[in-house]
This record gives C-alpha cells, structure tokens and sequence, in this order.
C-alpha cells in the first residue's frame, strides 16, 4: 500500500488529491487512534486557502462521527496548533495547511497530546484504520463542534514571553504571505513596542504564497529598501518558518538566523551541549562558522521531523532547516517562524547591533539550487546516467564544493543542491546534472 502520510503530513490539489471524503475519513481514522476509540478533544485549525473551510468541515465530521469532540480554533499558524494541543490538554491538533506550496494545494498533519508531529508508527496506524469497519456512537454520544475565539491570545501571550525585554525602537517590517500569520505576526512585534509595517495581510483564499512570503523574498526586500526598518520578516503560509532580511535589503536565511542565535545563547552559558541540529542542506559556511565558535553540528536528512528527532535525542535546544524552518524546543515543540523571528530581533536589541553585522559571523559559500519537476520522485538513484552525471561531477569538484541530489518529500520534484567556490562553477555543475535528469525522468 502506498503511503498516504509524506514527510509533512497528507498533500495534495485539494478536490483532487485530497478530498473532503479523505479528509473525513482522515478525521475518524485520527481521532479512533488518539483517543485509543474512547473519544476525546480535537483541536482544528487552518491557514487561508479556499479550501480550508471544506476540509475543516469534513475533518470535524470525522471526528465527532466516532464520538470525539472539536475545538475550533480557525485560522491561525501550524505552531500556534502545536502549542495549543499540548496546553489545552487536548488529545490531538489538526492543522489544514500546505505551507509554502500554492493555493489550490492543501494538507492535513496532526499532532499528538505532547505538541509533537505523529511518529511514523502512529500515522501508519491512522492509515490502516481508515477504511476499517467502525462501530458508530449514535445519540448523546455522538462529538461536539465549539468555537474557541480566545486560543489566538493565549498562544501571543506565549510568544510574547518567550524573549525578556521589549523591542521598543526596532522598526520592523513582516511580509505575512496572506497566510496564517497575518493577524498574528503584527500583533505580536506591536505588543513588544516595535514598529511594525505589515504588509500582505488580505487573503481571500487564493492569494497565500502568490508572489510574496518567504517562497519570493522579493517582495519583502523591496519594503526593506524602500522604508525606514531595520529588519524584515517573510513567513510561508502557515508560518512555521521565516526568512529575514537585513536593512540593506540582503537575504538572511535559516543558517544565518541559527548561527546569530546558537552564538548568542553560547556566549551567555545558555546553548545546552553547546551543539547545534541541522540538515545536509546546510551551508559549508555554516559548519565553518560554528566550528570557529566551539559549536557542534550535528547534521540530519532533510526534514524537520529529523531535526527533531535528534534534537530530543541528544538533548540540543536549537536545530533547523536553511529555509528558516528552525525548533527553538524551549518554547515551542515545532518549528515557529515567529518565535524565530522574535529571537532574532531580540539579538539585535541585546546587542545593539544591526543585522547586516550581526550576519558576518558566517560566510555563506555560493550556492545553487534547481528543482526539476519529474514524473516520478522514487528509483531515479537506479538511474546510469543520472548516477555517473553525478558522480563525475563529484570527482571534478573534488575538494571545492559538494553536491546534494534528493527528491522533494512534497511535491514531484528531484532537488539539485550545488555549493563550489564560485557562483559560475556551482550553477554550470548544478544545470548540468538537472539537465540530465530533467531528460531522463522529467516533464
């Protein structure tokens, strides 16, 4: 059987992909798992797209169809449900969102009583419970839908407290992407004292991600440029991750963020193991600044369920993605693009520095990514000539660079990740190989 659940949860074009009849059976196989078939509570919430409404729609009928009860919660982030999940006690979080990818996508990713994303085990189960015969609650014991208007303020409340101090002179501005953050993100910086220009807070349904957020940091480099700020910040749709942008308008990506932080917190006795957790993706340059500061990097396959796992496995409080999708564990049990963002700007308040210089503490070596879209992600190592175009190139670039091949673990895509000594010899070597690819397996 193929597996429903990918790296973030089930995907795909909504009513084609994923339909409001999988979601519903989706809804009553999650809620039978959690609650161990004896009911419980169900926190529900979504980002902006179309199709949030049917999905949360379908995903609630599941679930008080099998005797469980819905919490709710509307449109907020995917780490808001997260952290909601864990302190509302309920026995499991639902987020209905595709992230980065474009309106007509949408996914459905849980979360267990703890905050944390489901175990593979536990999705498998969900899995096999799907279709399975199911013994129905009929009267009073069927589940209940509540509206719970105040969530949005306790987890602002939480994020609030998540830095000391205030941000009273930092001029910020946030790219929300029409997305979950929206509301939020702003309220947040405000009720810090920064001053805050957000712009890209009107979805309709069909605008999240389209030409701003942190999927087209053009967007926000322009605001950055063209107003008096300091720091800009772009989210995806569901903002677990953000992109920051120095006040001359220069990208500052996840392992820059992660390196500003991770020595910031060393510096102060307060980065536990004095390790960091990232992902092969990462830039040679951060590895090289980490190791100049005393800092362990301990890498992982791409995925931040993996940077999870070995963050709570060795005890690392600090661990993330370059596409800013970065788990600071202390106050959140998943990725948090605005939390991230809040650490990031408090730096710059402690420090009083701006982060144009704050970001010289690594040298980021030039780097090329081409993702090629493909008929199929999986057998494309058994491959020849994709696996000699690859290899030759290896022994090319020798000590010069390095070069990542991986399919994307959401969308049908093969990732070229290239990093060399130059710009011009990671792009020639990186077109080089997605050509042969693109010829082989592509569209």
């Amino acid at each position: 059987m193929t597996r429903l659940f990918g790296t973030d949860g089930v995907r795909g074009i909504a009513n084609k992909d994923l339909t409001a009849e999988l979601a519903f059976k989706i809804g009553q196989a999650g809620a039978t798992v959690l609650s161990k078939g004896k009911g419980g509570v169900f926190i529900i919430g979504k980002d902006t797209r179309i199709s949030g409404a049917m999905f949360e729609a379908a995903l609630a009928a599941g679930i008080c169809s099998v005797g469980s009860n819905v919490l709710n919660v509307g449109v907020l982030p995917t780490p808001a449900i997260a952290y909601l999940t864990k302190a509302l006690k309920a026995d499991g979080g639902v987020v209905i969102s595709a992230s980065h990818n474009p309106a007509e996508y949408n996914g459905i990713k849980f979360f267990g009583p703890d905050g944390f994303k489901l175990p593979d085990q536990v999705e498998d189960d969900i899995q096999a419970n799907l279709d399975s015969e199911k013994d129905l609650p009929t009267g009073p014991s069927i589940g209940t839908v509540k509206v719970d208007g105040k969530a949005a303020d306790l987890y602002v409340d939480h994020v609030v407290n998540t830095i000391t101090g205030s941000l009273e002179g930092l001029k910020v501005a946030i790219d929300c992407g029409h997305g979950a953050a929206y509301r939020v993100s702003p309220l947040v910086f405000r009720q810090l004292g920064a001053e805050v220009k957000a712009v890209n807070t009107s979805p309709n349904g069909m605008n999240i991600n389209l030409g701003c957020g942190s999927t087209y940091v053009d967007y926000i480099q322009e605001i950055v440029t063209s107003h008096d700020v300091n720091v800009g910040f772009a989210h995806d749709g569901d903002a677990d991750r953000v992109i920051a942008v120095d006040e001359n308008g220069e990208v500052v990506d996840g392992d820059f963020i992660m390196a500003v932080c991770a020595t910031h917190l060393k510096e102060r006795g307060m980065l536990p193991k004095s390790a960091i957790v990232t992902t092969v993706m990462a830039n040679l340059g951060f590895d090289i600044a980490m190791k100049k500061h005393g800092i362990d990097v301990v890498k992982t396959k791409v995925g931040d369920r993996y940077v999870l796992e070995e963050m709570l496995a060795r005890n690392i409080s600090i661990g993330g993605e370059q596409s800013g999708h970065i788990i600071f564990l202390e106050h959140n049990t998943t990725g948090d693009g605005i939390i991230t963002a809040l650490q990031l700007a408090s730096v710059m308040v402690q420090t009083g520095k701006k982060l144009s210089e704050l970001k010289k503490i690594m040298k980021k070596l030039p780097q090329v990514l081409i993702n090629v879209k493909v008929k199929r992600i999986h057998g494309w190592q058994e491959i020849a000539i994709i696996r000699e175009s690859i290899a030759k190139a290896e022994t090319e670039l020798q000590d010069r660079g390095r070069i990542l091949v991986r399919p994307s673990g959401t969308e049908p895509l093969i990732r070229v990740m290239v990093e060399s000594d130059t710009s011009d010899n990671a792009g020639f070597v990186a077109h080089s190989i997605a050509n042969i690819i693109r010829q082989e397996i592509g569209f």
